[in-house]
């Protein structure tokens, strides 16, 4: 999850998920089966699958790469 800039909200939560080998996710349905357990408010407003997430030289995300990238989704 990330959150980008949102002209009504502010910031809204984006979520970049990677697919298990030999499986395929489905953005919406992953979304759908998100509403069942989650508060509203914590639904993620958009969903992408990528086949893998920016990391530095310790492993870790950088969510700044993923911002830069979705920032303009929401933009008027």
């Amino acid at each position: 999850m990330v959150g980008v800039p949102h002209p009504d909200f502010g910031e809204v939560g984006v979520a970049v998920v990677i697919a298990r080998p030999g499986s395929q996710v489905n953005p919406e349905q992953l979304i759908a089966s998100l509403k069942a357990q989650l508060a509203h408010f914590k639904i993620p407003k958009r969903c992408f699958v990528v086949d893998e997430l920016p990391r530095n030289t310790m492993g870790k995300v950088q969510k700044n790469l993923l911002r830069e990238r979705y920032k303009a989704l929401f933009v008027d």
